[in-house]
């Protein structure tokens, strides 16, 4: 039981990117077990109904009209949530932009944009954490990453280079604050292919229609893990198979999966359909409606997903290799044995 729960005050969580997606479906999961719960994001339509779904949803709710990119505007986002509701017990990091296009096709604005909110805009939000935290010695971040920060794939350069950032950065921050003796936690999220609205307001300069790359998961079983995650702090946390087996296959044969992504990386990020010219996109703005956490593919998208802390992973397949390998000594010894003569 964390400190906030044992004096009875409710505990209280911030999410950023908290209007639509992922953020959404976490939002509401807090909400559902009694939590305060403070949202950032930049479309005011998406803010109202997540405070609607958070105040249904059984939660108390209080929104933060700000932009991730801007420093100052989180940590008076911070700032306020604890003069309303006492103490900050989780932030989780979920904002993020993107863009679908070459390398080549990229602007140098574009790559600062995606940047300032993928990246930077969890450095602040983990700074504004921080503040408050560290000075209470209790306290969870949690940080939304992906399968990508270990394995980066064609035609999203800017969004894979921001999350692999993420992970360096807190990777620094984990070791300060083991050196501090710091009670407050980190945890970074590692998620597969989600069902959320992000596919429809990306900016793309692709000429069809884009989409996850199947399997697809429901962004409320992503929130379930997040929610557990918030209790049990692991340092990472991976959530699904196909981001165990990109994140391991990486580690094993990097150079084969560069080439399986050039020659279906692109197709897989994109439907038949194609696309509608001059749709608006969120990189500056927010597409300022309110679509809820669903994307367009319920029809394709699983429920539920597993999820794994990777020591317990790597050890069992560790565990299986070296029982595989002492099956095949055995096995060439009983082999050898077969073929030596017998004595008369």
């Amino acid at each position: 039981m964390s400190r906030a729960s044992s004096t009875g005050r409710r505990q209280t969580v911030v999410v950023t990117g908290a209007s639509a997606g992922v953020g959404r479906a976490i939002a509401h999961e807090f909400a559902r077990h009694r939590w305060n719960v403070a949202v950032l994001a930049r479309g005011e339509a998406g803010l109202a109904g997540t405070v609607r779904d958070i105040e249904r949803a059984g939660g108390r709710a209080m929104a933060h009209q700000v932009d991730v990119a801007d420093a100052d505007a989180v940590m008076r986002a911070a700032d306020e949530t604890v003069a309303q509701f006492g103490a900050i017990d989780v932030w989780i990091n979920v904002a993020m932009v993107t863009i679908y296009a070459p390398v080549q096709r990229t602007g140098p604005d574009e790559y600062k944009r995606v940047t300032d909110v993928t990246y930077l805009g969890q450095v602040y939000g983990t700074l504004a954490a921080l503040k408050h935290m560290t000075p209470r010695d209790a306290g969870n971040i949690i940080c939304i990453g992906s399968a990508l920060a270990y394995r980066s794939i064609p035609l999203q350069s800017a969004y894979c280079a921001g999350k692999a950032a993420v992970r360096g950065f807190l990777d620094s921050l984990r070791s300060e604050l083991l050196h501090d003796g710091s009670r407050v936690r980190l945890t970074m999220v590692q998620l597969p292919a989600v069902n959320t609205p992000q596919f429809d307001w990306a900016r793309s300069r692709m000429p069809r229609k884009l989409e996850p790359v199947p399997p697809i998961y429901q962004p409320e079983a992503i929130a379930r893990h997040v929610y557990r995650a918030a209790h049990n702090a692991p340092r990472e946390l991976w959530i699904g198979v196909p981001t165990w087996k990109a994140i391991l296959g990486n580690m094993i044969m990097p150079g084969w999966i560069d080439g399986y992504l050039a020659r279906n990386g692109y197709s897989g990020e994109m439907t038949s359909q194609a696309a509608i010219v001059n749709r608006p996109d969120n990189l500056y703005d927010p597409v300022d409606k309110d679509p809820g956490a669903h994307g367009r593919f319920d029809d394709q998208a699983i429920s539920t997903v597993p999820a794994a802390d990777p020591r317990w992973l790597k050890l069992g397949i560790a565990a299986a290799l070296g029982a595989a390998l002492i099956g095949a000594m055995a096995a060439a010894r009983s082999i050898d044995a077969s073929r030596r003569p017998r004595r008369r």
